[in-house]
């Protein structure tokens, strides 16, 4: 086992906040966010788990406060605020996810569970194994349960579906869409990071020859797509999607589906209005905590 530590920063904040100061985490450590929230106190820690002390952790700390001060300005009650640093050992780490981390269910067609889970499936039921904490997507984000049921909703067994994933983070959207039996699926990320671990879960899962991973610029793909996909899954922020539209209309199938997340509540009727004057209409939306996301399909 390997005991070297890891260094945990975390923020106690208020679940109304969670997703903010995820943001503002991720952003000041370039690392994945891992979230608890706590039944008894309402408390949420927000954390990132690094492999080596931060340096310089003072002035880390003092822009984390700035950044935390400009959240709550926008409304949003960040709670204690309190900014933490621990040095964790890694099992210690590795165990304190298995008190409170559980499978997620997506209805009768997926399973999502951590390693440790005996949880067995249902018949007929997908099964995906993928460990929280320090890679992205885990199912349990409001964002990603929206796509992970948009995949399943949209799947019709009797036909050759392929799917595009952009923005792949874990590859938990691609993972999903290959045990469903979505045909090619293709995935990319700008982080090259984040692409060898959605590999690395691919692998895990017994599907790593069925989807293609890349890295890859959404900003610098051609204007033209050499395919068309008949589902697109496209997790990214309002602004890119709204920049970037007409790439990622250029891969979906006349019958096809896009399926958008996160997308924080305010910023939604943008995006929406730019598909919409493109020729999509709004078929499914849904919100979750701070986020909305939805489902176009061409009119």
């Amino acid at each position: 086992m390997d005991r070297t530590p890891l260094w945990k920063i975390s923020v106690t904040t208020l679940p109304e906040a969670e997703d903010a100061v995820a943001e503002l985490l991720a952003g000041a450590f370039g690392q994945p966010v891992a979230s608890y929230t706590d039944a008894e106190t309402g408390q949420t820690a927000v954390s990132v788990y690094l492999q080596e002390r931060p340096d310089c952790f003072r002035a880390r700390e003092a822009e984390l406060a700035s950044g935390l001060t400009r959240i709550a300005s926008g409304g949003l009650d960040i709670g204690p605020g309190k900014i933490a640093l621990k040095r964790l050992p890694r099992e210690d780490w590795a165990e304190s996810w298995k008190l409170h981390f559980k499978p997620v269910v997506i209805g009768s067609a997926l399973l999502l569970k951590p390693s440790w889970s005996r949880r067995r499936p249902q018949k007929g039921q997908a099964v995906i194994v993928l460990d929280p904490g320090l890679s992205f997507g885990t199912g349990r984000h409001p964002t990603t349960a929206f796509c992970l049921r948009q995949l399943v909703a949209g799947h019709r067994p009797d036909e050759a579906q392929s799917c595009l994933d952009v923005g792949t983070g874990s590859g938990i959207l691609a993972i999903a869409a290959a045990k469903l039996g979505y045909t090619p699926v293709d995935a990319f990320d700008f982080d090259p990071q984040a692409v060898s671990v959605a590999r690395a879960n691919a692998r895990r899962n017994g599907v790593a020859a069925s989807i293609r991973f890349r890295r890859q610029d959404l900003t610098r793909l051609p204007s033209r797509g050499a395919r068309q996909y008949s589902l697109i899954c496209a997790n990214l922020v309002a602004n890119l999607l709204v920049a970037e539209r007409e790439r990622i209309l250029a891969r979906l199938r006349p019958d096809g589906t896009l399926v958008v997340a996160g997308i924080l509540k305010g910023e939604f009727v943008q995006v929406h209005r730019a598909f919409a004057a493109a020729g999509l209409r709004l078929r499914a939306s849904r919100a979750g905590d701070e986020w909305r996301s939805g489902a176009f399909t061409w009119r």
